[in-house]
């Protein structure tokens, strides 16, 4: 696994350089390296984590957690990573604005995705308050 990360960081580091050295040419064409570098890491990362992903749910699910909580946790996980992979890429392309409306969006889904659990934890601690 060290390896890989070494390799992703190698990875990400030429790839940043390039982007900076195209950016004094064209703007445009570092903005899709940049992209591009991104998505092969993604696509590396999803490879990497598939194996771990089976391994959390029997853990949660050894552990009494439902499906529907661990799948909410994972949609969680998410959005997380594309909200702020792309926040940054809209404050490198100087669009700061627009990062933050992004930012503020993927709030907004976590909020809306968590409710039902939430209202399980709520309804858990009423029926400790009770007893």
């Amino acid at each position: 696994m060290v390896e890989n990360c070494f390799s992703v960081g190698a990875f990400c580091v030429v790839g940043a350089l390039l982007a900076v050295i195209l950016k004094q040419y064209c703007s445009e064409q570092s903005m899709m390296l940049s992209i591009a570098v991104c998505v092969s890491v993604i696509a590396m990362f999803a490879v990497f984590f598939g194996g771990a992903v089976e391994k959390l749910r029997i853990i949660f699910e050894s552990a009494g957690v439902s499906e529907s909580c661990i799948s909410t946790i994972f949609k969680v996980l998410a959005i997380c990573c594309i909200t702020h992979i792309s926040a940054e890429l809209c404050r490198d392309s100087g669009e700061g604005a627009i990062a933050s409306a992004a930012e503020l969006c993927g709030r907004g889904a976590i909020i809306v995705l968590s409710l039902p659990i939430m209202s399980s934890f709520i309804q858990l601690i009423d029926k400790l308050i009770k007893v």
